[in-house]
């Protein structure tokens, strides 16, 4: 059980439905959102850009979602025109890693401070960390160091710390690939394991699922890491790794099968509190808005946006589990 102060939860409950579940909808992306939005425009796309994209997500969508993910560096007018009634998470890492780098090492934004997102509006401080349980121990130890500064931080200005875990192996970079997938559950779940330790003072973990559902039997076009029978194992022992309550992040896939994995998950026996998705709800808008311009991708929005959006509101009323149960004050 997690015991929260009474400002704790009431952000948790700002960002969740009545149930407390979260649907929560992320656009924290910045390089990648660019080299998206870049793609499909014939001229080259600025910060206007980026700025305005994440404006029309959060104007059409947070009517739906219970909460929005941005970041300080190109989200906040999107937070601006949210849903009143919609929640505020913001991202307080720099955007992806040194890939010069051994470790895929943690880096905050300099100019912010988790008082600053604070005062900037936000009800939860998000930190997005790469990690992979078997890499070397002193970049391990300095990861594990880090995290409790900025759970620190965040219990010092009483406000949720909201962790995002995502997961690598170190000696193979092809996270698509078969090898991962039969290495992927190991990770997760004892990644999870270990920020839940209480010197993180995490209160929501954001994690992938413990299965690349590409390799599932049922799912899988061609060769398989798991059967059906042991992917839900591996949801159950995710799900028991953990007192906290965790979401599930989209990780890119098609709206249609992170439903469909979300059903996998309940019928597994998980107890995921939410989801905080992305590219699966609004990233099949981002060609119409770089090729034909503003109304042409908040048309997407309002028609497809709005649909990938309702339809997981419906799964998440059938699988999600509130968090009320395992949080208290």
């Amino acid at each position: 059980m997690l015991i929260v102060t009474e400002n704790k939860l009431a952000a948790m409950k700002r960002l969740s439905d009545e149930n407390g579940i979260i649907g929560a909808l992320a656009i924290d992306q910045r390089g990648s959102l660019k080299k998206m939005i870049a793609a499909g425009s014939a001229n080259s796309v600025g910060d206007e850009g980026i700025i305005r994209f994440k404006e029309l997500v959060s104007q059409e969508l947070t009517p739906y979602a219970t909460s929005i993910l941005l970041d300080p560096e190109y989200g906040l007018p999107a937070a601006k025109v949210r849903h009143p009634e919609a929640g505020l998470l913001v991202a307080y890492e720099k955007t992806g890693y040194d890939a010069t780098a051994v470790g895929r090492l943690p880096d905050l934004l300099p100019e912010w401070s988790v008082r600053r997102l604070k005062e900037a509006g936000a009800d939860a401080v998000k930190f997005l960390l790469y990690y992979d349980i078997d890499e070397d121990s002193a970049i391990n130890d300095y990861k594990h160091v880090y995290m409790e500064r900025i759970g620190s931080e965040c219990a010092a200005e009483d406000i949720p710390f909201f962790l995002e875990i995502v997961t690598y192996d170190a000696k193979n970079d092809d996270v698509k690939s078969l090898e991962y997938a039969k290495v992927k559950p190991h990770k997760v779940i004892e990644a999870m394991r270990e920020y839940s330790k209480p010197q993180y003072k995490v209160d929501v973990l954001k994690v992938e699922v413990p299965v690349d559902m590409n390799f599932v039997e049922g799912y899988a076009q061609g060769e398989t890491a798991y059967s059906r029978d042991e992917a839900t194992r591996l949801f159950k022992e995710q799900s028991e790794a953990t007192h906290l309550p965790f979401i599930f992040l989209s990780a890119g896939v098609s709206a249609e099968l992170f439903q469909e994995t979300l059903k996998f998950a309940k019928e597994a026996g998980s107890t995921f509190n939410g989801v905080l998705c992305g590219r699966a709800t609004w990233k099949n808008g981002v060609a119409p808005f770089a090729e034909n311009g503003e109304q042409a991708g908040r048309d997407w929005l309002q028609d497809t946006g709005k649909k990938n959006i309702l339809e997981l509101n419906e799964v998440l009323k059938q699988t999600a589990s509130s968090w009320y149960d395992k949080v208290s004050k």
